[in-house]
């Protein structure tokens, strides 16, 4: 049995498998967890995370107003199912040429040393990472833009490998990108990102046209479990699924297994239908190291979020069992 190298999460968000359920990820039953208008300005609110925080929970959520501009809202949870999300966007302390907004969507969030750090696809003179820190989530620091337009889907490892951090992205254009492969990036301080390396790109059917990072990297007694989300090209359009893959421990740019089935895709009402239909796109992952449970949040039709659930080991098993080759 894998083993989730991490902290004890007892009250994470669960709930048991259906009887006679044969996929590995499985939805809440109350899905979705928050409606497109959860606070009074919100056309929709997706592509969203959320993290444990003094035995509750946080979370950056992805809100679109009414005119459809994207910004990110902080969050609280008693039990990381119903969520009070602030009313007003989040307000970046740190350089006025860095924070002034142009645009910010699609945040990670992960605690490093006892910070909690977000990166999100912030608006640049075009889609590029934004990153900053908090302690409380009432008060947000702004760093540097990690790097150059045109990028997205920046995602921070929970922890320094070899004294550096470490940030997955996909590099991409302006518009709704129809490329995108995953590369990994090193930084000593957190300002200054290099030695980039190729993690992996598209391969064929449901990660056909793109592929993003999705959820911090899970680590693992095996190696980092990377739930990742991958597109293909319909005659009606994109659709998102996601899967996973696992990465070696001290170089991740080195793939151990990648899986050749997706672990969970648009099925439901709520996925299917909504601003932009056929999307499921996790944002955040909840874990478990005593029980080896995994709470994925993600978007569902860009429109409401939803929670699904798995384990450790229903992952990794199904993608040893239906691996790429």
């Amino acid at each position: 049995m894998a083993k989730i190298i991490g902290k004890s999460l007892p009250n994470i968000p669960w709930e048991e498998k259906p009887q006679g359920c044969t996929t590995p990820v499985w939805r809440y039953s109350q899905n979705p967890i928050i409606p497109r208008n959860a606070i009074p300005t919100s056309n929709s609110v997706f592509n969203s995370a959320a993290v444990a925080y003094k035995g509750k929970f946080a979370g950056v959520f992805r809100c679109d107003n009414k005119a459809v501009e994207m910004n990110i809202h902080a969050g609280f949870s008693d039990d990381g199912i119903n969520w009070k999300i602030n009313h007003e966007p989040i307000q970046f302390e740190g350089d006025p040429e860095i924070t002034k907004l142009q645009y910010r969507y699609d945040a990670r969030v992960c605690e490093v040393e006892g910070k909690y750090y977000v990166v999100w696809c912030n608006g640049y003179h075009g889609p590029t990472i934004g990153l900053g820190w908090t302690e409380d989530f009432k008060t947000f620091h702004q760093l540097e833009n990690c790097f150059l337009p045109y990028n997205r889907n920046g995602v921070l490892f929970p922890r320094k490998i070899n004294g550096e951090y470490l940030m997955l992205s996909r590099p991409s254009d302006t518009g709704h990108t129809a490329f995108g492969d995953i590369f990994i990036s090193r930084s000593k301080d957190l300002v200054y990102w290099g030695k980039h390396r190729h993690v992996f790109g598209t391969a064929g059917g449901w990660q056909s046209t793109k592929v993003g990072a999705g959820p911090t990297p899970i680590e693992t007694d095996e190696g980092w479990l990377m739930i990742y989300h991958g597109v293909i090209t319909t005659c009606n359009g994109y659709v998102y699924r996601f899967g996973a893959a696992l990465l070696d421990l001290d170089e991740p740019w080195k793939v151990i297994t990648r899986g050749d089935f997706y672990l969970l895709g648009p099925e439901t009402l709520y996925e299917l239908a909504g601003d932009v239909p056929g999307v499921t796109f996790p944002c955040a992952a909840l874990t478990d190291a005593d029980t080896g449970r995994i709470a994925i949040y993600y978007g569902c039709a860009d429109t409401v979020t939803g929670l699904c659930f798995t384990t450790v080991d229903e992952v990794l098993n199904y993608i040893k069992a239906h691996p790429m080759t």
